[in-house]
């Protein structure tokens, strides 16, 4: 059995966890473990930029409201100011690590606006790729250190003591590692890649919240599930993102008459909060429509969005009529591990940064451009703590007892399917317990093992992630932002209460081991 050692060992290569990396590498040693290539993450699919009131006529505070409205007042106040302050400072060390913001032709930063903000406050790096530059900048320094390990899957957490310890890691090859850590940082991304209809990576399965959840660490919030209103689509299958940026130029929603179909929804119309302009979307395409994007009013759209053109191009997706098709889908998931304005877990040694994370900073519907934001400063707040933490003598030997899988094998495709039909843009409590009942009866029976596949952990990192979702949003009793459900209509803002869902494995005895049986 290999086992590595190391100060702090984080879990996935998107911009939480490789700025951790940066910020921590100088003073700890440090490992980045992800599942295939560095490269592939959310991050660097994020057409988006990263919002900052950085301009003289934007502040803080404004960010903070639009955050808070967008977010239908679920926020915690105090992470969210955390992170609408701090977030002009993480900009300034971007650029000094070397990330080139667009700027206009007289050398001032160009700031585009995108849905729910009240201004133009969104930077973008070459247009519609801000992800990709700014992860090759961080990659580069991270590379030079040689900090990262590709192709290797953590399994499990290692707990001694009520203290998380490490990870189990399963390459490619079959080979277990036990990874020992005086700190464990999850940045492994968050579970909208349950739905088939999704924006994500295709490494997005949920792994980083099942591994806590399977721990004994609290998680939270994770009925909320923000859909994009615009994937690209072709022949029923979505095949990649259509930045709101579009929208924010000028492209309206329409429907296959050419009616636009945020006019009378909402005062901002199709700049109006994701929630709101997904279900729109959806409703107009429950009645037998197709929906389009007209970016006939995009002036120079191959050179302000080159990504999407070529995404278009690439797909043969034509762009000559000036609508592109799309549909909303799974985007980006608010809840997950919860911790606190620094990262720490109910776990002692255990961390979590971005979207892996419930900083309470989104909401229940995360506003434009702040997930990118979100990963820089609490990177930053982690990494600070941490430096401030001793090491910890590690155990030198350790026993693997197998591992629990799933008796019965029910495919990807099959599970997403369950999570797009009950656990959808729009749910109800039938939907709900059946989606439930489904994920439970798959729990009830497992088998240890000695070694699992990858696609067994998977499967089963999926089906507990499902289950959590579906439960979790059987508990809220409301409507409220990305979790919407046709039993319990939205309320006024004023009646709304700050409910924040917090679950641990103990509260729920349903799930219980049949191993050998």
């Amino acid at each position: 059995m290999n086992i590595r050692k190391t100060d702090v060992l984080i879990l996935g290569s998107g911009l939480s966890g490789l700025m951790s990396a940066q910020l921590l590498s100088s003073e700890k040693n440090v490992i980045v473990l992800t599942k295939n290539r560095l490269e592939d993450s959310n991050s660097y699919l994020a057409q988006g930029g990263i919002a900052a009131a950085v301009q003289a006529d934007d502040s803080w505070y404004s960010h903070f409201l639009d955050s808070i409205q967008a977010g239908c007042h679920h926020n915690n106040k105090s992470t969210t100011k955390a992170l609408v302050r701090e977030g002009p400072a993480m900009i300034e060390k971007l650029i000094e690590f070397g990330v080139g913001f667009d700027r206009d032709s007289d050398g001032h930063y160009q700031f585009g606006r995108e849905g729910a903000h009240s201004l133009s406050r969104i930077l973008h790096v070459g247009g519609d790729s801000t992800g990709k530059h700014v992860i090759e900048v961080l990659k580069k320094t991270i590379s030079e250190k040689d900090l990262v390990i590709e192709g290797e899957t953590a399994i499990k957490l290692i707990i001694q003591n009520d203290r998380c310890l490490g990870v189990w890691s399963l390459n490619d090859n079959g080979e277990m590692t036990a990874n020992l850590a005086s700190a464990v940082v999850i940045a492994t991304g968050g579970y909208s890649g349950l739905y088939p209809l999704n924006s994500n990576a295709s490494t997005i399965t949920g792994d980083g919240v099942a591994l806590a959840y399977e721990a004994g660490t609290s998680v939270s919030d994770m009925e909320f599930i923000q859909f994009h209103p615009t994937l690209l689509m072709k022949n029923g299958l979505g095949i990649g993102l259509v930045s709101e940026a579009v929208r924010g130029k000028g492209a309206v929603l329409i429907d296959e008459n050419g009616e636009a179909l945020m006019d009378g929804q909402h005062p901002m119309k199709d700049l109006a909060p994701r929630d709101i302009v997904a279900r729109v979307l959806y409703r107009t395409r429950q009645c037998g429509k197709q929906t389009f994007l007209d970016i006939r009013n995009v002036q120079d759209f191959p050179q302000k969005f080159p990504t999407i053109t070529q995404l278009c191009e690439k797909n043969g997706v034509s762009l000559e009529k000036g609508i592109i098709p799309i549909a909303p889908g799974a985007h980006f998931t608010m809840g997950g591990i919860d911790v606190d304005g620094f990262g720490k877990s109910t776990l002692n040694g255990l961390y979590a940064v971005g979207e892996a994370a419930n900083t309470g900073v989104h909401g229940a519907n995360r506003l434009a451009s702040n997930s990118l934001l979100e990963g820089l400063v609490f990177a930053n707040r982690l990494a600070g703590n941490l430096l401030k933490e001793p090491s910890r003598r590690l155990p030198a030997e350790l026993e693997w007892s197998g591992m629990e899988i799933l008796k019965e094998s029910p495919s990807h495709a099959h599970l997403r399917e369950i999570m797009n039909k009950y656990i959808g843009i729009e749910r109800n409590i039938d939907g709900l317990k059946k989606a439930a009942e489904i994920f439970n009866q798959l729990l009830q029976y497992t088998k240890r093992i000695e070694v699992p596949s990858l696609e067994q952990v998977q499967l089963r990192n999926q089906v507990l992630t499902g289950w959590i979702v579906a439960t979790s949003a059987l508990q809220r009793t409301e409507s409220r932002g990305s979790h919407y459900r046709t039993d319990f209509p939205e309320k006024d803002d004023r009646q709304w209460k700050q409910r924040r869902i917090i679950r641990r494995k103990l509260e729920h005895e349903s799930i219980k081991s049949s191993s050998g049986a």
